[in-house]
């Protein structure tokens, strides 16, 4: 998992990750990080990656945006 932070705010990087693991590498980070929301999840260029990480937001009831293509934004846990 790799876990970064840029100009204040905590970022997941998804790029190379297997998507069998994604909703598992989300939840933590977002657990494990959630009292520094809003949080950025780097998904990349893959659809794939980017459904799973969106559907994984979904399922858990946590709020999120979508500022560019291939980034989700974490703004509220539900």
């Amino acid at each position: 998992m790799n876990v970064f932070e840029e100009k204040g705010i905590t970022h997941l990087d998804l790029h190379g990750e297997k998507h069998q693991f994604v909703k598992e590498i989300i939840i933590d980070f977002i657990y494990r990080y959630q009292d520094k929301i809003p949080l950025i999840i780097i998904c990349g260029n893959s659809n794939k990656m980017i459904n799973l990480a969106l559907d994984v937001l979904k399922q858990n009831n946590i709020k999120g945006s979508c500022p560019r293509y291939g980034i989700l934004r974490v703004e509220h846990l539900g």
